[in-house]
């Protein structure tokens, strides 16, 4: 289903916040530590940043207004947010979905550094746009035009555009989740079909494995690849997908492209539409996006494999105050990540804590107390990062 709570052709989900090894460092006491959300207002979109405490509580502390619009909705996967933490350039990237523009914040000062847009044909406006990056590029997916757009990274959290590609799934489906490692971009086009290609360059270049996944043909289009990770080390892509249950799907990507997706089934849960491995990568979260739960799956590092771990309790909230869930977001950097927090799509919207236990092979989710937490700025919360984000 479409976060609008509109039927779609195609659904997605939405996609995490990514950063290059190059551009990825440890955390430091002296940088600021944030939960960001892009607010994808309708009549004015903003930033909203809010101090992560030394117990995972959230504190509002400033609302950036990006002089764009929003469309309050679209796709899940579709990730309106990515961070860079690079050395003099530390930034949050936020699209507005309506007006087409890309805006750099500088985190440092959260003042707006700069303002691009793609090719007069590039459009979101329907179902968002996408962010990924690498350090040196930025990657935007277009989901009205189902086009690529390349920007280049510029000093003061500014940016360039170079070009846009077209793309489009095997059964016409529309981009929806990308994830970077190095010089590989992989996408999901909420069709059931799946892709990558060669960013080395710059401008991403198709490895021509353009493939529809296991789960979508086992399941008779039931289940699809929303959701999309890579591994910090690049051996494997792992999927979330839209489903009637918890469905992943696992590709090998160690040779540089995509090869036939491994599937598995975790839970009862309706649908993985959003996932992200936790920093040891011991854990894979993943947001129940059409249920109201949280799932922790154990992952393996070396063979890809994934088993069901725990699953939340239903989150507070579910129908009287939010509709949908979506992105995640860790508070730290370590370890299983401390806090999970998850968007939370309403209107207003709220943001979701739950604390992880994982010890001995099994583990444990619960929701804060204070869960959820109100963000008013908010009529359509889909994307959410923390800052400094994790380093792959």
């Amino acid at each position: 289903m479409h976060a609008s709570g509109r039927p779609r052709l195609s659904l997605a989900a939405a996609i995490l916040v990514w950063a290059c090894v190059a551009s990825g460092f440890a955390q430091s006491t002296s940088q600021p530590h944030y939960l960001i959300t892009n607010d994808d207002g309708v009549f004015g979109n903003s930033v909203t940043f809010y101090t992560i405490g030394a117990n995972g509580g959230l504190t509002l502390t400033s609302q950036v207004q990006t002089a764009g619009l929003g469309i309050g909705g679209g796709f899940f996967s579709t990730n309106r947010i990515s961070l860079l933490n690079s050395t003099g350039n530390e930034c949050v990237y936020a699209a507005d979905a309506a007006t087409g523009d890309i805006i750099g914040i500088d985190v440092t000062t959260l003042a707006v550094g700069g303002s691009a847009s793609g090719s007069t044909t590039d459009s979101g406006a329907t179902n968002g746009i996408g962010l990924a990056m690498n350090g040196r590029y930025l990657y935007a997916s277009y989901t009205a035009s189902n086009t690529i757009g390349t920007f280049q990274v510029q000093p003061g959290c500014s940016l360039s555009f170079v070009n846009d590609t077209p793309v489009v799934g095997l059964q016409a489906g529309f981009i929806a989740g990308m994830a970077i490692h190095g010089n590989l971009l992989v996408v999901t086009y909420g069709d059931g079909s799946i892709e990558s290609f060669n960013i080395a360059s710059g401008p991403p270049v198709s490895n021509n494995d353009e493939q529809n996944s296991t789960g979508y043909t086992q399941s008779l289009g039931v289940a699809y690849p929303n959701g999309v990770e890579i591994t910090k080390d690049g051996r494997y892509a792992i999927f979330g997908d839209t489903s009637t249950s918890t469905v992943v799907e696992v590709s090998d990507i160690s040779a540089g492209s995509l090869t036939t997706t491994v599937v598995y089934t975790l839970g009862t849960a309706v649908s993985a539409s959003n996932i992200t491995l936790s920093p040891d990568e011991t854990l894979l979260y993943i947001s129940n996006t059409q249920g109201d739960k949280v799932t922790a799956a154990f992952f393996n590092e070396y063979t890809g494999k994934v088993s069901m771990g725990c699953a939340s309790g239903s989150l507070r909230g579910v129908s009287s105050k939010w509709s949908y869930l979506a992105s995640l977001a860790l508070d730290t950097n370590a370890g299983t990540g401390g806090t999970i927090y998850v968007a939370e799509f309403g209107a207003p919207s709220y943001i979701g804590m739950v604390s992880v236990s994982s010890s001995a092979g099994k583990c444990t989710l619960r929701e804060f107390p204070s869960s959820p937490l109100s963000a008013a700025n908010s009529s359509g919360l889909l994307s959410i990062g923390t800052f400094p984000p994790r380093s792959f």
